[in-house]
């Protein structure tokens, strides 16, 4: 046995994983060995049972390759024990010797708390790569949160896009990837390596409150499954979909490159070509565009993007918001760029 094997030993030891689980040990090392490779990487903890068990799973990683792994968690300060949850998981790491940055979030969240909560998280995370030099986040995101969002997206009437739901690897701000190794693994098996690493995992209330859709969903699908809509079927369709959007995103880029101009900040749509194709490709191009001017982690919702693309055939000149940005229409042209922060007096 090799003395690289010996040290996987002692870590699955130090972290009490018997053999099934470390099976999963061995999908998630042949996912970094596609992705991160020897490179630095930062992993998002929550305390909750998937960050955990992917705390643990890379630690392990990071030993055995050699690779430098830096472990953070946002405070969002959302609720008043928050700090005191947060020191709880910072603690509960440093008994493992594993030592937890936790981010502080200073603004206040008041409405669409999940979804601005998610931004900020994002942010702060990428903030702290780019001063550690860091170009890979990766999340616990795992095969029943693939499941929540392809059914969230469904209830929201998403194209092919949204519905082929999550990818492995995506990139966001300043070209960081993030990168979710755990796509192929169900809850229960995370929430098993958690237990056994760590002897115990925090409940975000969140999870369990009927006002989120996600809640919502969640509670949906235990039902589609004591209907017979079985996982496995939900996720061979959101295969068939995420294969369709790639072979549609190679023909999007084609017509990227005949209709778009960009100069400087803005961004120049030639609408007579773009508005030939398909309504599909339209919102999917206008989507990209406005997402990567903004700068946002995610896109404009779909019902939104749709409602700008009538506005543009209907009307020859119009200026509209969205998602951060000023899209004008002037005769056959389509403008977008930024919206500025401080609007001049």
């Amino acid at each position: 046995m090799s003395k690289n094997d010996l040290n996987v030993l002692k870590l699955k030891k130090k972290f009490n994983l018997d053999d099934r689980t470390f099976d999963v040990y061995n999908n998630f090392k042949t996912e970094l060995n596609k992705s991160v490779k020897l490179k630095p990487f930062l992993v998002g903890v929550s305390g909750g049972p998937d960050s955990l068990a992917l705390t643990a799973l890379s630690y392990i990683y990071s030993k055995e390759k050699k690779s430098k792994v830096y472990f953070a968690l946002v405070n969002h300060n959302i609720r008043k024990s928050s700090s005191k949850e947060a020191n709880q998981v910072k603690q509960l790491l440093k008994k493992k010797n594993i030592k937890l940055f936790i981010l502080i979030n200073k603004k206040q969240i008041k409405n669409n708390i999940q979804k601005k909560a998610r931004e900020i998280r994002y942010k702060l995370l990428s903030d702290f790569c780019k001063k550690k030099k860091i170009k890979h986040i990766l999340t616990a995101h795992h095969m029943d949160d693939q499941i929540e969002t392809f059914l969230i997206r469904l209830s929201r009437g998403s194209g092919v896009q949204g519905l082929s739901s999550m990818k492995k690897v995506t990139k966001i701000k300043s070209n960081i990837k993030l990168i979710r190794p755990l796509l192929d693994e169900k809850k229960n098996s995370l929430i098993n390596i958690s237990k056994q690493a760590f002897k115990k995992f925090f409940k975000d209330p969140s999870n369990y409150n009927d006002k989120f859709l996600r809640t919502k969903i969640r509670n949906l699908k235990k039902q589609f499954n004591k209907s017979g809509i079985q996982d496995k079927q939900i996720l061979r369709s959101i295969q068939n979909l995420a294969n369709t959007r790639d072979t549609l995103n190679d023909y999007i880029n084609k017509v990227y490159k005949s209709c778009i101009l960009k100069k400087k900040e803005k961004t120049f749509i030639k609408n007579s070509p773009l508005f030939l194709e398909s309504e599909e490709i339209q919102l999917k191009i206008l989507s990209t565009i406005i997402q990567s001017t903004s700068k946002s982690y995610y896109p404009p919702r779909s019902k939104k993007v749709i409602n700008l693309l009538k506005n543009l055939k209907k009307k020859k000149n119009i200026r509209r918001t969205l998602g951060g940005c000023i899209i004008e229409n002037i005769e056959d042209r389509t403008i977008i760029y930024k919206e500025p922060l401080f609007k001049k007096k």
